[in-house]
């Protein structure tokens, strides 16, 4: 599921505002925290100190997630356009089996159309094991069919607890909109300003929880009808998405696509369309790592060099391990020496056939930035997929789990939703209210770990712009090697208690990625001629 935050979370008819933040610099993610006083990572001053008049060359980032906006503004110039592969002319001119991928490649789509809801994988996993349980009970199996029916008996409860969840929610959001009606008919405007609320003297408990809610909202809406439209709105659309489509049994879009989907180690499926039905999220994560820097429009992308291939595979629901196999795969086979990866979710189907994919990336010397998600959970204890680890044994060496930091260098400056793990996150990056491109050539602030992740794909893509002798392992170690540590404790939400703690327990490196100590680094190691950062293929990488 590509990774999205509802800045407004509802509890059957209790709002709770966890992160309200208040408009912060449009390029911050990018600037340095002694100069600009915002924990940044370095990228302009780098590229003012330490890149100009420096040679490098152009580095393929495969962006595998909801599409791209192929006509923005500030991306038209930076996709990665293949010289053989004609557009729209139904032949397959490079013979690489897809054809019209002049652009990339869509695997959630046919001639039929293209994929925009799906179900989690909770709900595919249910449904599967319907049909394979129906009609029995635990005393006639045995061996691992027994364990497997524990597992669909416990999936089942988590399905039915999550759907009543999203009731409750899609319920609680309708009636805080009619309290919300009649506070504004009590005060006899249907936008009134932060006085006139104010003013209003509440008729019950109800009417002054909405008081209470719209006056921390409008701390960051620019007014009380654009929270109307905006965030109830959303949150309307989240629950009814979730009840529609996410969490329903007998929805299934996968015959839109015609695969033989039981069939793992198909490849050959899918179209052209890159951009999807709905390109918001991988139109953003792409403007994150290579927006034009030099167009004086819009945004400045982390890499100045490094070119978009736009490979869809993620809808709004869970993505699908076959579908992600078959993008990393693909990204490789067109050249991409960096992969963004901002999706995931709580359970894998078909890992092996996702291992398989990213041992093919690692052996052709491909980097993976997988962001770590949005939930606030400690990933040591339950994992967010695709993951590094193998099923079997071993893991990925070039491969990066990133977090999501704010911008002020205090207790607040972990994400508040950001998952963390102190040996499954390897590193933090900025990912809130950050500025980027969206779908219309225009620009948005998001937050998530969705935006964190390709701001260090995009540092890695920097590095090997400029120092393309160095592996996909060296480069992850450049980036783990040269973190902003953070000497102090950070705040952290758990199990409904806030408690400070130290940023080492956070991630393995205890620190926020940063462009300019990367390139020192790198820059260092490379006078040196030396290759003593990290064999190609280790498993192991020291962190301090």
């Amino acid at each position: 599921m590509k990774f999205k935050i509802n800045k407004m979370m509802l509890s059957g008819a209790l709002w709770m505002l966890p992160f309200v933040v208040s408009a912060q610099k449009d390029n911050w993610h990018n600037m340095d925290l002694q100069r600009d006083s915002v924990f940044g990572i370095s990228t302009e001053k780098a590229y003012v100190e330490l890149l100009k008049s420096k040679p490098a060359k152009k580095v393929i980032v495969g962006v595998i997630d909801s599409g791209v906006d192929t006509l923005h503004e500030d991306l038209r110039t930076v996709l990665l356009k293949s010289s053989i592969e004609k557009p729209s002319n139904q032949k397959d001119e490079d013979k690489n089996g897809y054809t019209d991928d002049h652009l990339g490649w869509s695997f959630i789509g046919s001639a039929k159309g293209n994929v925009d809801k799906d179900n989690l994988e909770l709900v595919r996993l249910v449904r599967r094991d319907r049909k394979r349980f129906a009609g029995k009970d635990s005393t006639t199996l045995k061996g691992q069919a027994l364990t497997d029916f524990k597992a669909h008996q416990l999936r089942e409860k988590e399905l039915a607890a999550e759907l009543e969840k999203a009731k409750q929610g899609y319920a609680g959001v309708q009636g805080f909109a009619a309290v919300l009606d009649e506070v504004l008919k009590g005060i006899g405007k249907e936008n009134p300003t932060a006085e006139e609320l104010a003013a209003y003297r509440p008729a019950n408990n109800r009417e002054a929880n909405v008081l209470r809610i719209l006056s921390m909202a409008l701390q960051s809406a620019p007014s009380v009808a654009a929270f109307r439209e905006q965030e109830l709105g959303k949150a309307l659309d989240h629950f009814k998405t979730q009840l529609d489509y996410q969490l329903n049994i007998d929805y299934d879009p996968r015959a839109i696509v015609g695969d033989n989907y039981e069939k793992s180690s198909e490849k050959y499926y899918g179209n052209p369309d890159v951009m999807g039905p709905d390109a918001m999220h991988g139109t953003h994560v792409a403007g994150i790592i290579a927006a034009e820097r030099t167009n004086s429009k819009g945004v400045l992308g982390v890499c100045e060099q490094a070119l978009i291939l736009s490979v869809r595979a993620v809808p709004d629901g869970d993505e699908r391990d076959k579908d992600v196999a078959n993008a990393i795969r693909y990204a490789v086979d067109r050249g991409a020496k960096v992969i963004n990866m901002s999706f995931g979710k709580a359970y894998s189907s078909d890992k092996t056939v996702v291992d398989q994919a990213v041992q093919y990336a690692m052996k052709k010397d491909v980097l993976l930035v997988h962001a770590a998600g949005n939930d606030n959970k400690n990933l040591d204890e339950r994992p967010n997929f695709p993951t590094r680890a193998y099923l079997n044994k071993g893991e990925a060496g070039a491969w990066l789990e990133v977090g999501a930091s704010s911008f002020t260098n205090d207790l607040n400056l972990k994400a508040p939703f950001s998952n963390y793990g102190k040996t499954t996150v390897d590193v933090f990056a900025p990912g809130v209210q950050i500025n980027s491109t969206v779908p219309g050539s225009g620009y948005r602030k998001l937050d998530g770990t969705s935006m964190a992740a390709p701001v260090v794909a995009g540092l890695a893509a920097l590095i090997r712009s400029y120092y393309p002798q160095f592996s996909a392992v060296q480069v992850k170690d450049i980036i783990v090697r040269s973190v902003v540590k953070v000497d102090h404790p950070v705040m952290l939400e758990r199990e409904g208690q806030k408690v400070q703690v130290p940023f080492t327990d956070l991630c393995r490196t205890g620190g926020i990625v940063n462009t300019y100590k990367a390139l020192e680094l790198a820059a260092e190691l490379a006078a040196k001629k030396t290759a003593t950062i990290g064999a190609e293929g280790s498993k192991t990488i020291k962190y301090n």
